[in-house]
This record gives structure tokens, sequence and C-alpha cells, in this order.
């Protein structure tokens, strides 16, 4: 794909911008049917220091289906972290294997998510209860890559939700290499709650991230979960590693426009939601000359206005997908 000039004047001026910045210091989490391409380009116009992640692809979709379509991305989304699904050592190796082939900066191995589907698979949040498995799997990732690899997961899951147990869970698998973890400070329900109640309904636990912390002095541990603001992460980053926003940006993406700012360097500039526009319908006119759906193309700017004048008349606008733009 061809690049416009202001993309490839960004990407040189990242490279010296991430020798002096944690990779994940701030955080877009990985969320199903939102974090595809699209929607981390366009979020990409807002904050360059930001480390974006995938939706969490699963092994089998890489393996046995179109390797390109799942992991093609374009190199103005990076620094980007590739996160899978799956409980076999081998094919998460070699997902692994492919993700730094194909210039991802890490690999992440989602223990978070308690969707049926993912239960089903037996990956996701069940594997909490496998401490064991999943230091195989990551040992296996670790040794086929040279990138860091990274798990993100919860505080608990059903019944085995104690203090002690999240201790020897992380003890376990950062023997096997893992020195990050990202942890969702809420434990999980396999059955009886709904993702979105995952989301919602079992309390946040902020000082049980606070105990691994102190428990495990020589790992990372960036908080995700309950986040609604960039002032709010940049108060929490004085306790921890790193922080992580969720579903706060899909609503409101604009608050991104801050996070330069605010917490990698207060002589940064920000961009009007007028500007973002403009520069993502460049990237919208490559794309539907590639035959992507204008209706996929516009949708990561659904939230754009949240909280502005005019909010509600954007997002009729753009929920039309004919809004009357010339490319």
């Amino acid at each position: 794909m061809k690049h416009e000039p202001y993309v490839k004047i960004f990407l040189m001026k990242n490279v010296k911008k991430f020798e002096k910045f944690n990779l994940t210091t701030f955080a877009v989490a990985p969320m199903l049917d939102w974090t595809d391409r699209h929607c981390r380009y366009f979020m990409r116009l807002m904050t360059k220091n930001a480390c974006f992640y995938t939706e969490m692809i699963t092994t089998g979709a890489i393996l046995y289906g179109n390797k390109d379509k799942q992991l093609l991305f374009h190199p103005f989304e990076k620094p980007l972290v590739l996160q899978l699904g799956g409980n076999d050592p081998i094919a998460l190796a070699k997902c692994a294997k492919l993700g730094q082939e194909f210039g991802y900066d890490e690999i992440n191995l989602n223990i978070g998510c308690p969707s049926s589907r993912v239960q089903s698979g037996l990956f996701g949040a069940c594997l909490m209860k496998t401490p064991g498995l999943v230091a195989d799997c990551v040992k296996a990732m670790q040794d086929s890559v040279t990138i860091p690899v990274t798990v993100k997961t919860r505080t608990g899951v059903d019944d085995r939700d104690s203090l002690e147990h999240l201790f020897d869970f992380i003890d376990i698998v950062s023997q096997s290499g893992c020195q990050k973890f990202i942890i969702h400070a809420r434990k999980a329900w396999l059955k009886g709650l709904s993702p979105k109640e995952n989301r919602e309904i079992p309390p946040l636990n902020y000082v049980v991230v606070n105990q691994c912390k102190a428990q495990f002095p020589s790992l990372s541990f960036t908080l995700n979960g309950g986040i609604y603001s960039v002032l709010q992460a940049k108060q929490l980053l004085l306790e921890f590693d790193g922080v992580m926003l969720g579903r706060t940006v899909m609503h409101s993406p604009y608050i991104l426009n801050s996070v330069d700012k605010e917490i990698f360097d207060e002589n940064s500039t920000m961009k009007s939601r007028e500007e973002i526009v403009e520069l993502y319908k460049i990237y919208m006119k490559e794309e539907l000359k590639n035959q992507v759906p204008q209706r996929v193309l516009l949708r990561p700017l659904m939230g754009l206005y949240f909280g502005a004048p005019g909010a509600k008349k954007w997002r009729e606008m753009i929920a039309s997908k004919v809004p009357n733009w010339h490319f």
C-alpha cells in the first residue's frame, strides 16, 4: 500500500521516541470486533506513543485460515502487539513466530476472556486453572521468537480467586520466561455471567495487583479495568508499570488525543477532531480502492464527538454509512 508522506515522517519520529519510553506504559486493550486494523490506524492519528493490541486471534484462524488477512497491518499502527488465543504450545509457537515475521513488537497470550466460545475451546480464562499448561505455552512461544511474550489475565477464575492462587499462577508462568503480566483487576465467572457482565459485575480489586507487584518486584505489571480517563491513568502510573484502557476508548476515542501530552511529552501537540477526520479520509481513500467496505472504515469514527456539541448529528451521519465526503 502507498504511504502518504505524513505517515513516513510519523514513523521516523517514532523510532527515537520508543528508545526513551516503555513500549506499554499506556496501552489500548484488545477488543473483539473493535480493535481491527482500521480502528488501530484511526487511533494512531491521535497518539504516537500508546501501544495497541490486535483483537484476540485464535491459533486455528491463523494456521488454517488466511494468515495474511489475520496478521497484515499498516506500519503506521506500530507499536503493535499480537494477542493470541489457544492452548496448544506447538500451535502457539508457530503463530508467535509468524507474528514476529510479520513485524509485531510483542506477542500476548489471552488468559482472561470468559466467553462461551473461548471456553468451548478450553482457552482464555479457563487456562488460569492450569498454570502449568500456560507455562508450557509461554515457553514454547518464547523459544520461537526474540520479541517479548506476555500474558493478559484476570485476578482469578470461579472459586480459584485467592491471592495464593494468583501468586502461584504468576510464579509458575514467570518461570517459563514471561516477565510482564497485564492484569484485568477482576475475577471471571465462567458460568452465570456474560462477557459483558464479567467486565462489570465482579468488583475491581487494584489492591491485589499491587500485592503482585510487591510479591514479584522483578516482574512488570500493567493494570487493566475501570480506567475511564487519561488523567486517572496518569495517576495510576505512579503505582503500576503500565495502564491499559478498553471500552472507554471504544466509546470516546478522542481521549487518546491527550495521551502523548499528559503522559509522554508535555510539549506534544494535539489535533482537532476535524484534523483527525481529514487525515483518516486519506487512509479511507486508499482502503476504498482496496475494496474495503465504507461501513467498515466508518465504524471507528462513531464516538469521535462523544461529549462534544453536535455528537448526535455526527453519530447519525456515520450510522447512515453515506457521509457527504468526496474522496
